[in-house]
């Protein structure tokens, strides 16, 4: 696929099904993704992949957010892509590199990142909201007092192969 079609026919994705890239394609991705703009080269980013059985441990971190009566459809959100990829911004001290152009340059990368798993075939979906701010949530990931949750790269293949319509 050549860039403008993919740039032209990207969409986010909201039901995915298996496969998702292995961990072998998804880190060779991510080496691409990572040369996107990034003044210092300081790569203020890391992600953590969830896939399998760790999905139910970060689902059932997400139920805690909820009432009881919306627990499972909570805990649910971790299970609708067969990769999660959390996406960490972990700014670096920098006196000629400011934290927003850090995270500028974690935006590029993540973009970069959904634009090469859509030219693969692979559908994915940014997804946020109040979780990234949840304690517990951060706990479960292993996230630092100075780490800021981005969200989650939901991953996989789209389930509905129509072909993409070009954006005006």
């Amino acid at each position: 696929m050549d860039v403008m079609t993919a740039v032209m026919t990207r969409r986010s994705t909201h039901r995915l099904t298996t496969p998702a890239p292995s961990d072998e394609e998804f880190s060779y991705l991510l080496r691409a993704a990572a040369l996107a703009p990034d003044h210092g080269v300081l790569r203020p980013w890391r992600w953590i992949t969830v896939r399998g059985e760790d999905r139910h441990t970060l689902g059932a971190s997400f139920a805690t957010t909820a009432a009881p009566e919306n627990r499972a459809k909570t805990a649910a959100k971790a299970m609708r892509a067969p990769l999660l990829a959390t996406l960490v911004f972990t700014p670096r001290p920098n006196p000629k590199v400011p934290e927003w152009e850090q995270l500028a340059a974690t935006s590029a990368m993540s973009h970069s990142l959904m634009m090469l798993l859509h030219s693969r075939g692979f559908g994915s979906i940014w997804r946020t909201g109040p979780l990234i701010e949840d304690v517990g949530v951060r706990e479960t990931l292993g996230l630092d007092s100075t780490e800021r949750l981005l969200g989650w790269l939901y991953i996989g293949t789209p389930e509905s192969r129509s072909a993409p319509r070009r954006r005006e």
